[in-house]
Formats: C-alpha cells, structure tokens, sequence
C-alpha cells in the first residue's frame, strides 16, 4: 500500500462502513450522456425522465443530477431547465434527491436561496445543488454577462456558496454578507428549508479538477465532485481537498463524488466492444469543438490544472471524462472497482448509461448485490482509528 493511500485510510474509516451512494446523470438535455452516433434508448423529454425518475429510486439511487446547459452545443442541441425539471422529478418520486446544476454569475444567491427553500418545503427536503463554476464561455456573453477569468469564477462560486449557507441557516435578524461579488442586509428567509436531521441546510455539491475548485471543495461545499479518474488522480484529490478542509470552518465533513460511465455487461468483451463502438462511432466535429472549448478553459488556470486539461479525444466522447473511471465489464469487476474507489475516500458515484432505463434495472439487479455484498467484506476487516 502506497503511502499516498494509507494517508487516505487514515482519514475515512470513519465511513467505511457507510452505504456507498449512487446518484445517476439526468439526460434532460438532447444527445445522451456520449457524444456519438451509436444508438442510445434514452430521451430527453419529461415523459421518459418520469419513469426513469421512478425506476431509479427502485434500483438503488438516492441522488439524480440535472445538467445544466442553456444553449445547443456539442451534441445537446435541445435543454431543459434543471431547476425545474429537478423539481418536477422529484414530484414525481418520494425518495429520490434531486441535485439541479446552478451557475453563479446567472443566478443572485439570495433568490436562489428563496427557490431552494420553496421546493425543499413542497418535497420535504429531497432538493439540493451542484454549483457549476462555469466552463462555456458563448453561453455567458451571449446573455450578456460578463465572462471572468477561471480563479475569478472560483472566488465568486466561494461567495456565491457562503451567501446561501448563511441565508440558510441565519438567525433573528437576518443574514449578512460583504463580499466582493455580494452582498445581503438583514434579509430574513421564511420559510427556511426543512430540517432534515443530520442536514444542517440543503446539500451543496461543487465540481472541477483546478487547484481553487480544490480549495472551494476543501473549505465551503458539502461534496466536492470528481470527473472521470483512475485510482491515482482520484486519490490525489481526494487528498488535497482534505488537506484544505482541516483549516476550514466545517459544519459537516467534505464528502466525495466521482463521475464514472458504467458499461455493465454479463460478460466483459460485450462491455469492452460497446466501448470501442461508443468512440468509433464518435460524432468528430462536436467532439473536437467541445475539446477546443474545455481544454482552453482547463488551460487557463496558472498551474495547468483545470477541467479536461489532460484528457484524450476518445475521453471527451463522454463528456465528463467517465470513461477514465473505468466501470466497464462484468457486474463483479465493476463492484470491485467500486470498492476500491470507497476504500479511497468516495462516498458517491454520479452514473451516466448508454440505454437508461434497461441498464439502470441492471445495475439494480446484478451490480448493486455484489457491491453491497462486497462493502460488508470492507467493513468487517480490521480498521486504523481515525484521527480526523
């Protein structure tokens, strides 16, 4: 064992023995979770997303994250609205949580607040976000919002977080902020969310792969989301965002999501072959534009660190680099990898799927045993105390 992972064993045991989570992409945008032209039994319309909704919390989800895209692009030439199609999901269930994908600079904090409040009150507490930094920059300029640079993206997001905790969570009197980018005075939030035991306020979730996404994960969100990575990459981060968290003022430790494209099958070529299909099958043009946009985007961090900075044509066919986690092949070599992922410090994995609705039903069926089966193997052999 590393000495990189028995610094991560050190500080997670304190979970190990939680339920992993399992959250799914929702396709409420037009394209599927891959940018090809393979087939792909999944749509975009509320009708499909319904049922999917439904058959998701079924089969062991607990979290369904709606995308945010605003205008066509690299293959979603059709959207719709996460915030309301979140909410319209989850009315839909009665158990499953909704994470709707927000970007600062297009939303004010303190009428965001006022909208998670309200729906966290119409679906008692199932309602939460993903702070989207932002990566597009067309969509900003062509509403005519400023576009700033990628570590002042970050440090609004910061404040952007900062602001809602404190609407949130603020006694008599109201909460306060001054800021740079925002400010609020006395503003009194009634009703506030539901108080859900265990859950201070709404769960926020926060992406991105840069050394100040890392920083915002360390020190202001609830979950801090990885795209696509090997053991290593995700190690790495898992690591620096925990260094960050232990000088931070936490009302809650930072839990970790990891983006992974599951091709489960019951045997591993029919896996392995519908990978090599998925990029062949690549549809080019919108590939190479989205890589063009992204790794400009990764690249204009200092330290070269940011989202996509690193990843190979045939990893952007899905977009957010799910193929690097490789949960590919048969229900047994994916629970394998899935423990080994927890064993690292994951406490969730965002799933997105060629054919929805049939494979989610799979992965209830034949994946989620084997994990479950495998999690209370971990959770049985002998732990280090945690001195978190």
């Amino acid at each position: 064992m590393s000495d990189t992972i028995g610094n991560l064993d050190h500080t997670v045991n304190a979970q190990i023995s939680e339920p992993l989570k399992f959250a799914y992409w929702v396709p409420n945008v037009s394209g599927g979770l891959v940018t090809s032209d393979i087939e792909q039994r999944t749509d975009w319309g509320y009708d499909y997303n319904v049922k999917l909704a439904q058959t998701a919390e079924n089969n062991g989800f607990e979290y369904a994250l709606s995308q945010i895209r605003y205008m066509a692009s690299y293959g979603a030439d059709h959207q719709h609205e996460a915030t309301s199609f979140s909410l319209a999901l989850a009315l839909a269930t009665t158990k499953l949580k909704l994470i709707a994908a927000v970007h600062p600079g297009l939303w004010q904090p303190a009428v965001l607040s006022k909208w998670i409040a309200t729906a966290d009150q119409i679906t008692g507490g199932r309602v939460a976000l993903n702070v989207v930094s932002g990566w597009l920059k067309d969509e900003f300029t062509a509403m005519g919002e400023p576009w700033l640079e990628h570590d002042e993206r970050y440090r609004r997001t910061n404040e952007f977080i900062r602001v809602l905790r404190e609407i949130w969570t603020a006694g008599e009197g109201g909460a306060e902020f001054s800021g740079d980018f925002y400010r609020v005075h006395g503003f009194d939030l009634k009703p506030k969310p539901v108080d859900v035991p265990g859950r201070p306020h709404p769960e926020i979730f926060q992406g991105g792969n840069s050394t100040a996404a890392r920083r915002n994960g360390g020190t202001v969100s609830d979950w801090y989301f990885s795209n696509g990575k090997d053991y290593d990459g995700f190690s790495e981060q898992v690591e620096e965002v925990l260094g960050h968290a232990k000088t931070a003022q936490r009302l809650q430790p930072v839990r970790f999501g990891l983006n992974g494209f599951m091709i489960a099958r019951d045997n591993e070529k029919e896996a392995r072959d519908t990978l090599r299909e998925i990029v062949e099958k690549a549809n080019k043009p919108a590939v190479e534009g989205f890589r063009n946009a992204v790794q400009q985007a990764g690249n204009s961090t200092g330290d070269k660190r940011g989202m996509w900075a690193d990843s190979s044509f045939a990893d952007l066919v899905q977009y957010n680099d799910g193929f690097k986690t490789q949960l590919i092949g048969t229900p047994e070599q994916i629970a394998d990898r899935a423990i080994e992922y927890k064993r690292r410090g994951a406490n969730l994995l965002l799933l997105g799927f060629l054919h929805f609705q049939e494979e989610v039903e799979y992965f209830g069926a034949k994946v989620l045993p084997i994990i479950r089966e495998k999690e209370a193997e971990l959770a049985g052999r002998e732990l280090q105390p945690t001195t978190v």
